[in-house]
C-alpha cells in the first residue's frame, strides 16, 4: 500500500522550518499534501484565504510534482481532515504528520482517539521542541502508530515571527504576499 503524506498547517507565515518539512517529507514519502487550516487553539494573524496563499507560493517554489497544496482538506478539526482524505484515497496508507511540538497536545484534540486509530503518525522533531516519553506513551495509549520521522526541522516559529518580526525566518518566495497585505509587521530584508 502506498503512503500519501498529510501535513496541515496554520502557516501564519510559513516559515524556513516548514519548507524544510515540506523538503524533508519528499524524501520519505512518494506523495505529499500540505493545506493551511484555522487551528482552534491558535489565534492566527491573517485570513485563512492568505495563510492559503503564502502556503501555496512555498509549494510553488518547492516546485516538485510529488507535493501539492489540497486546501480542500482543510478543517479545524485534524480528525474532519482525515475523514476527507480517507474518502478520497481509501486505498492509500495515510501518513498525519506533525511537529514534536504538538505531541503533548494531540490527546486534547477532538476525537483524538479515533484519529489516531486512522492513520499513522508522523512526528518530525522541531529543534528547542523536544519529544517527550510521556507524550509517546499516551499517544500509543490512545491507539497511534507513531512513526519518528529522521528530519531535525530547525528552530523557526510562526508565532515568534508574529511576536518578534524578523525577515530572515521567512522563505524569500513569500514576499510579494507579505508585502501586498502589509502581514506580521515584515519589511523585506
Amino acid at each position: 500500500m502506498t503512503c500519501l503524506a498529510l501535513f496541515g498547517t496554520s502557516a501564519d507565515p510559513p516559515t524556513r522550518g516548514h519548507r524544510a518539512l515540506l523538503e524533508g517529507l519528499l524524501g520519505l514519502f512518494p506523495q505529499v499534501l500540505t493545506w493551511a487550516s484555522d487551528n482552534p487553539l491558535k489565534h492566527h494573524g491573517a485570513p485563512l484565504e492568505v495563510r492559503s496563499a503564502l502556503l501555496a507560493a512555498l509549494v510553488a517554489a518547492i516546485d516538485d510534482p510529488r507535493l501539492r497544496l489540497d486546501q480542500e482538506l482543510s478543517s479545524p478539526w485534524a480528525v474532519e481532515t482525515l475523514e476527507r482524505a480517507r474518502a478520497r484515497w481509501p486505498d492509500r496508507e495515510l501518513v498525519f504528520v506533525v511537529g514534536s511540538d504538538l505531541a503533548g497536545q494531540i490527546h486534547r484534540w477532538r476525537r483524538a482517539e479515533e484519529l489516531l486509530r486512522g492513520c499513522r503518525l508522523g512526528i518530525a522533531r522541531r529543534q528547542g521542541w523536544p519529544l517527550e516519553v510521556t507524550d509517546l506513551e499516551r499517544l500509543r495509549g490512545l491507539g497511534a502508530t507513531v512513526d519518528l520521522l529522521p528530519l531535525a526541522i530547525p528552530p523557526s516559529a510562526s508565532s515568534r515571527i508574529r511576536a518578534q518580526p524578523d525577515p530572515t525566518q521567512v522563505p524569500s518566495e513569500l514576499w510579494p504576499v507579505l508585502l501586498q497585505h502589509n502581514l506580521y509587521g515584515l519589511s523585506e530584508p
